[in-house]
């Protein structure tokens, strides 16, 4: 249950650094389905409505 601000930047987190503990790329961003490319400022394959922490 995502219940506050911190516990929602942990859940994105997880999400995002997931390709990169699996060793598939070295930064979030640098995955193309990820919308770690949108929170970096970056084009992303879909719109977001990002969440801001």
């Amino acid at each position: 249950m995502v219940f506050s601000e911190a516990v929602m930047r942990q859940k994105l987190d997880y999400i995002h650094y997931n390709p990169v503990k699996r060793g598939y790329v070295d930064r979030p961003e640098h995955w193309r389905y990820a919308s770690a490319r949108n929170y970096a400022g970056e084009t992303g394959l879909l719109e977001i409505d990002p969440w801001h922490c």
